[in-house]
């Protein structure tokens, strides 16, 4: 198979102009170095869109979005890469080389892609055979406009009925017993025992007894943000258990990652800057319905990273709408966890609770939307949520009960990345335990557990090892780091981050570290360790690679999604020189932190030999080095 290769990539990134690219889409006027706009990614009135010609990238101060021109083409414009490519290409008078595959590697992404082709096309002739039995059943569509759905919202969200019969499928499916019925999840498949097999564990299981998964229940099919039909939820009339199924887990369609109606309502999302989350798929489709189009769903799971993540990517605020009774708390409560990571100044999360008697769909029938709309305005900002959660029960005018308020907000306040919204919301926390900021601060500092144990640490490479099979590793420099350094548990996740942003922004930087500093950003735990470990790989095999190529290659390695929390965007602006000095000072800060978790674990030793003590005595003077050598920043 035939494959654009990565050195032409980064030549024609080097010779389009991304402002011209851009500009053709969006008004932009220049600002300094750079240019500005409105985002065309979600709704603004303030701009806060920069096109930075230098680095050759976009990137969006209210919603996130970042990319290159070719991102820009893919996002925006709604082409492949593959397109964008050819479409950039045209433009400049390049003509594409390309290389080859490994064959047998060539085989298996072809037949991954053949496989899915199957899957999407067995998923849409079940549709049609659900949408064309809604269309005769007058007990489904009595109970559709019992609930106040219209035909219109039928159709728009293409809203079925899966019959009462154990095999109705086979009317669309000659071959009932094809594994591909199965493995999109359409058919329940049993073996000789009773075991359901998984759709992805079908392969040389003999299966005994078949029948469709959805039986008499209104079908909603779901689809991925690129339009593509890859699950169905489907809900019985009447009494009966479970009142919700979904499709299980198959090649197409993970539940987590997921949301029902982003793909109808990506647009509305991005027009309002605002996605409203619900738990349902009938809360969707009503709100539509009456004119609030910016609704999803989660799909009977809740609330996780990877719906936040998706989310913020179209716009700059999420609103969670749960109902006001314990479960509706619980479900605000992860869903807090899983907004922590990816909040901040330009991503903000609100939480709106309805009254008891009321979900979604119920309060905009017998209300309206302008009604729902005032409640949506009402809704509680995140940061007064999670200050009322660790507050709540405890009796804050008493020393035992500001501790226990102090020990519930330290690991939500681990999960938040650094910034001015955490700074505001550790200050009011200060003022509500009567805790000076400072102490504050020092308190909710995660503590240091699970060190590797000293046998642990003897199966670890010692910092030369990493480098010791590539280039000129014997020449780089060393610094006074011990050989048998144990991970550090991430204390400081916001240093791993600056880092991964500058060499994400320069990353010529990297040649200039030296094998310890390799060592500290490498032997890390915490979610920036995929990536460090992806950019040494890719900068030392592309030792040229330009910003804007590197953020391309992410693309090719599936790990662009990733990555988007990393995007150096606030950094356009910054030299060089000030780059490498950010960079110095957030490694010294990480090996820092190293050497207080190394003296705690000697002090809590009992620092029981001479070996022990004379290592405690040269990590301090260490210590004190870094602390007066590191660039102010």
């Amino acid at each position: 198979m035939a494959l654009i290769p990565q050195d032409f990539v980064q030549e024609l990134l080097g010779r389009v102009d991304i402002v011209e690219i851009v500009g053709r889409s969006v008004q932009l006027k220049k600002a300094g170095t750079n240019y500005l706009g409105l985002c065309p990614f979600h709704s603004e009135k303030t701009p806060s869109f920069t096109v930075s010609p230098a680095k050759q990238f976009y990137h969006c101060f209210g919603c996130g979005a970042h990319g290159t021109a070719i991102g820009f083409l893919i996002e925006h414009v709604g082409l492949s890469f593959p397109d964008a490519v050819r479409e950039l290409a045209s433009q400049a008078g390049m003509q594409i080389p390309e290389t080859q595959h490994d064959p047998e590697q060539a085989q298996r992404r072809e037949a991954q892609r053949s496989q899915r082709r199957v899957l999407l096309d067995a998923m849409e002739q079940a549709n049609r055979l659900y949408r064309d039995q809604l269309r005769k059943s007058t007990r489904a569509i009595a109970y559709l406009k019992g609930r106040g759905i219209t035909g219109r919202s039928a159709a728009r969200f293409g809203l079925g009925w899966a019959q009462p019969d154990w095999q109705g499928l086979a009317t669309v499916f000659p071959n009932y017993d094809a594994d591909v019925l199965v493995q999109a999840g359409l058919v329940v498949a049993r073996d000789a025992q009773g075991n359901t097999i998984e759709p992805s564990a079908l392969a040389g299981r003999v299966v005994e007894r078949r029948w469709d998964r959805l039986r008499e229940r209104v079908t909603f099919p779901i689809r991925n943000t690129q339009g593509e039909l890859i699950g169905f939820g489907g809900r019985v009339l009447d009494q009966g258990e479970p009142k919700y199924l979904n499709s299980p887990e198959t090649a197409l369609f993970h539940k987590g990652e997921e949301l029902y109606g982003l793909f109808e309502g990506r647009g509305a999302i991005q027009r309002h800057g605002q996605a409203l989350v619900v738990e349902g798929y009938l809360d969707v489709i009503a709100l539509a319905q009456y004119g609030v189009d910016n609704a999803v769903a989660t799909l009977g799971t809740a609330c996780t990273a990877e719906h936040v993540r998706k989310l913020f990517r179209h716009c700059g605020q999420i609103v969670f709408a749960f109902d006001g009774d314990a479960a509706g708390r619980k479900a605000a409560t992860r869903a807090l966890e899983a907004a922590l990571p990816h909040v901040g100044d330009a991503r903000s999360v609100k939480f709106l609770f309805l009254p008891p008697e009321h979900d979604p769909d119920s309060f905009v029938r017998a209300l309206g939307a302008d009604a729902f709309a005032r409640e949506v305005g009402r809704a509680q900002p995140l940061s007064l949520f999670l200050l009322d959660t660790v507050a709540a029960g405890l009796a804050l005018d008493t020393a035992e009960g500001r501790t226990q308020a102090i020990g519930r907000a330290r690991p939500l306040f681990g999960l938040l990345p650094d910034s001015t919204l955490k700074a505001q919301m550790l200050a009011e926390l200060a003022q509500r335990v009567r805790t000076p900021v400072d102490a504050m601060g020092m308190t909710l500092t995660p503590a240091t557990r699970g060190v590797k144990t000293s046998a642990a640490a003897d199966a670890e490479p010692t910092a030369a090892a990493p480098w010791s099979s590539r280039r000129d590793a014997q020449n780089r420099p060393r610094s006074p780091l011990p050989p048998r350094a144990a991970r550090l548990r991430a204390p400081a996740p916001r240093h791993d981050l600056t880092a991964v942003r500058i060499l994400f922004l320069q990353p010529s930087l990297w040649h200039t570290l030296s094998a310890a500093q390799h060592e500290l950003l490498l032997r890390r735990d915490g979610a920036t360790q995929a990536l460090l470990q992806w950019l040494e790989t890719r900068l030392d095999d592309h030792p040229e690679l330009t910003a804007s190529a590197l953020w391309e290659a992410l693309r090719a390695d599936d790990l662009l999604e990733q990555a988007q929390d990393c995007a150096p965007g606030e950094l356009l602006d910054m030299e060089p020189d000030a780059l490498h000095k950010h960079l110095i000072g957030a490694i010294g800060s990480i090996e820092q932190a190293w050497i207080r978790q190394r003296q705690q674990e000697l002090t809590q030793a009992g620092l029981r030999d001479d070996g022990a003590a004379q290592e405690y005595l040269s990590l301090s003077a260490r210590l004190l080095e870094l602390s007066r050598s590191l660039p102010r920043v």
